[in-house]
């Protein structure tokens, strides 16, 4: 199974900015790739489009051979329900419910909250927070918050991982640990990670590195010119 872009356009406003022109890629079944480039080059709006979260103005979309644009909204919802996991630089907890209730949080939506408590607390205590379980989020750091929503976004097994810099509010050691958990899940269980990031370190963890510049992908490996380190 793959994602594949083809000619994927993106614009803003009226007259319409282009923001990606014409993009096509390819993100195969288990790879772990990382989005790069600097402030503004696309990276963030690729990902949007790439998760279904945003579409593109105009080009095609393909997920497990289906065209994203030709799916009904109630098979688009199933979709980012059972097969997509998100994570974002700021964690997007629910203030008025614990970590354990917010982890459960897709569960609930599905009605399965009960069956996959199990796994939700098993959740919390490979990321080490198991003491967490019952505290609300104003009671935990940031890292801890984070590492909650990053096991909200695991519960329910995706085949698909989108994180927009889940490092950004993050010190380096809980950074650190983020990306390794990310890591972790891809190699352990063929999850497909798509990670957008400015950390050139961190983007240096992934399979492959697609580098956008203006909008346009530039380059499809490691290497970066200095004129391209990320900002």
């Amino acid at each position: 199974m793959t994602i594949i872009g083809k000619k994927i356009v993106k614009e803003f406003g009226e007259p319409p900015i282009r923001v990606l022109h014409s993009l096509d890629f390819e993100i195969k079944s288990g790879e772990f790739v990382s989005i790069s480039g600097r402030s503004g080059s696309g990276k963030s709006t690729l990902l949007y489009i790439v998760s279904t979260l945003d579409n593109p103005s105009s080009g095609e979309l393909i997920i497990d051979d289906k065209v994203i644009g030709d799916m009904s909204a109630k098979d688009l919802h199933a979709f980012r329900n059972n097969q997509v996991g998100f994570i974002f630089q700021f964690h997007y907890l629910l203030e008025e419910l614990t970590a354990l209730e917010n982890v459960l949080l897709p569960a609930r939506n599905l009605k399965r909250d009960v069956e996959l408590k199990g796994r939700a607390l098993d959740l919390l205590e490979s990321f080490g927070i198991a003491d967490k379980a019952q505290s609300l989020p104003k009671q935990m750091s940031g890292g801890e918050q984070q590492r909650v929503a990053i096991a909200r976004a695991l519960l329910m097994k995706p085949r698909y991982i989108f994180a927009d810099e889940p490092t950004g509010n993050l010190d380096s050691h809980n950074a650190l640990n983020v990306m390794k958990t990310l890591r972790q899940v891809n190699q352990e269980h063929g999850t497909t990670v798509l990670l957008v990031t400015h950390e050139p370190d961190y983007s240096k963890m992934a399979d492959r590195e697609i580098l956008l510049r203006d909008g346009k992908i530039v380059n499809e490996r490691m290497e970066l010119t200095a004129d391209d380190q990320p900002l």
